[in-house]
């Protein structure tokens, strides 16, 4: 997997700023009408000035696309790629110029660039993220080798006085006019690529976390339609013709402004989740870069941060609301291009951006680490070339037929494990101890299963085939003590061993134990003996590999990783208790697919489990 990189970044915010005595001459005064609610609402989000991409005739200067395009032109100045070399470009806004085609298609007609792959994400303030998240994840899969992202808003044409005057209204809902004094327009573009930039710092993107809520809550933010609690009302595309939507209000942007206090609960509440996860350790964010649409809502985001023990201080929140204004979507990257040429960041230096969405409650997190042109990249393990653990058994077609096929399931499983997120980390050296800890946690409560499920499989062998019943047992002893090493290499990294005795299993670990004591249960289970290859092949070829590399890079002593390096010598003799079994004199094609079945599910739930590694 490819490390990922923002190497520059590019705004564009049209004509001149406006202040807020200045505004209801670019917006209009609806009726000839001051706004009774302007003052207060300007009082509570704190915006000093903002950009309309409009004059005072309310006409639009620019379009959407073209403040999206201007973004990007500043984006590449700062960029050495060529405007050719770019290989995707993905796009977030509110509300495109036209219904069809899509945004990003009508940003690239205004381009100089050549063909490209092009994605583009509606949603509220998240659909820049997901669009910068749909860069992210094909740079580091390899697929492209760069990208540029823009979010984009042009907000201010649909709050013109002359809208509400064709609809014969004497006043505003406060639920559109709430938002009449909040939004406003820009854009901001990132370019990615994978490797850092050479003119400058770099922001590596570390990982992404988007989640959306709309199975838990209502409509928050809307265009459309005119009750956002009434789910089956119909559309503005379902009135008899474009005027009646109109004049019913179906078209203009409404808040429910009494939804807003949940957002902020429900941002925190995912905040809180990455940290149990070990995503996010407060202590060590040096700057946080959190998406709110007021000033007024800071203070309770940093409350409940606070009473839940992940408070982040002061001086690393960094916001360009008050002097930028509420440009949605644009947001957070106009916030991280002035951050990122402020000449304030440092290398090694944390971000944590955060950006809720009101519009049917979105939740979105990145963390981000400051690296520059000189500082050196730490390489990683080397992959080691990718085969499976040797079996020696009888060359009949049966064994033979039996080798390949564990073999195929073996090279699947390793290659997958590669992609594993836990995995990654201990090759690419960015492992930390409180992964490793985790880590710890969630292999013993799987590994403690390991000696009953053998046992009770090898009850359930018939006597007849005394020999195998044997080779189970064997192996049960064996079980028995790896979950006590375990414990203790978690006792010696300086925690207390009740924490790691009372886990829980993730779902992961849930669904492998599942299958494997009701494997066990049956009668004869000797298909299980797919299951000890793959286990037995995790400790003779993966584990003491990992091991040496988990010691390594945390720099830890042999007591703290003894229960992964003890298996690369103690499973040889492990592996060959299996090929004895394996090489039983009644092993037939039946039996044989049996147990290529079982090994093959054994490792989807191992990859599963590791996966999962947290949830619960």
């Amino acid at each position: 997997m490819k490390n990922v990189y923002i190497t520059s970044s590019g705004i564009y915010l049209p004509n001149k700023p406006i202040s807020n005595d200045k505004i209801e001459e670019y917006l209009g005064k609806i009726n000839g009408q001051k706004s009774a609610v302007k003052e207060r609402i300007l009082k509570q989000n704190g915006i000093k000035q903002r950009y309309f991409a409009m004059n005072t005739k309310q006409e639009s200067t620019h379009s959407n696309a073209q403040l999206a395009v201007k973004a990007i032109e500043k984006a590449m100045g700062k960029s050495t790629l060529s405007n050719k070399e770019i290989e995707l470009l993905s796009t977030g806004t509110t509300q495109a110029d036209l219904p069809v085609p899509g945004f990003a298609s009508m940003v690239h007609g205004g381009l100089d660039w050549g063909t490209c792959e092009v994605a583009s994400f509606q949603s509220v303030c998240a659909s820049s993220m997901m669009a910068l998240k749909n860069a992210y994840v094909q740079i580091k899969g390899g697929d492209k080798q760069n990208a540029v992202c823009v979010g984009s808003e042009f907000a201010s044409r649909l709050f013109k006085a002359s809208r509400f005057e064709a609809q014969k209204m004497k006043s505003v809902p406060f639920d559109t006019e709430f938002l009449r004094w909040m939004l406003s327009d820009g854009a901001g573009a990132l370019v990615l690529e994978n490797k850092k930039s050479t003119k400058g710092i770099s922001l590596k993107i570390e990982w992404m976390d988007i989640k959306s809520h709309a199975n838990t809550f209502p409509v928050c933010m809307y265009t459309g339609k005119n009750d956002n609690k009434n789910e089956s009302e119909q559309t503005w595309l379902d009135y008899p013709n474009y005027e009646s939507a109109s004049k019913a209000g179906a078209i203009n942007l409404k808040q429910d402004v009494r939804l807003l206090t949940k957002v902020v609960q429900t941002g925190v509440g995912h905040y809180f989740e990455l940290i149990d996860k070990g995503m996010i350790n407060p202590k060590d964010i040096d700057w946080l870069c959190c998406h709110y649409s007021s000033e007024y809502f800071k203070k309770p985001i940093k409350d409940l941060m606070e009473k839940g023990g992940g408070g982040i201080s002061e001086e690393k929140w960094f916001s360009n609301l008050t002097s930028k204004g509420n440009t949605g979507a644009a947001s957070i990257f106009i916030m991280l291009e002035e951050l990122m040429y402020s000449g304030n960041l440092k290398e090694g230096q944390s971000i944590l951006c955060m950006v809720p969405e009101s519009g049917r409650f979105i939740t979105s997190f990145m963390k981000l680490t400051v690296v520059g042109e000189h500082d050196e990249i730490q390489k990683g393990y080397p992959i080691r070339e990718i085969e499976a653990p040797e079996l020696d058994i009888n060359e009949d077609k049966v064994s033979q037929w039996l080798v390949r096929n564990l073999s195929r399931v073996w090279i699947d499983f390793e290659s997958n494990l590669l992609k594993v997120p836990i995995v990654e980390k201990i090759h690419n050296k960015t492992l930390r101890i409180e992964d490793y800890k985790l880590l710890l946690i969630d292999l013993r409560q799987q590994v403690i299963d390991g000696s009953q499920w053998i046992s009770r499989a090898a009850s359930n062998i018939d006597i007849e085939l005394f020999d195998l019943r044997s080779a189970f047992i064997k192996h049960t002893a064996a079980e028995h003590k790896d979950y006590q090493m375990l414990e203790q290499n978690f006792e010696n990294l300086g925690e207390d061993i009740s924490k790691i005795q009372s886990g829980e299993k993730n779902i992961g670990s849930m669904g492998l134990s599942s299958f494997m004591f009701q494997q066990a249960s049956k009668p004869n289970p000797i298909d299980l003996l797919g299951a000890m290859f793959i286990i037995e092949g995790i400790g003779k070829r993966l584990a003491a590999h990992w091991g040496t590399m988990i010691k390594d890079q945390l720099g830890l002593n042999e007591d703290q990783v003894s229960f992964f390096t003890y298996h690369g010598v103690a499973d040889e003799k492990h592996f060959e208790n299996l090929e004895k079994a394996l090489n039983h004199p009644l092993m037939h094609m039946g039996l044989a697919k049996e147990i290529v079945k079982t090994a093959k599910t054994t490792a989807l739930l191992y990859e599963m489990q590791l996966k999962e590694l947290g949830n619960y």
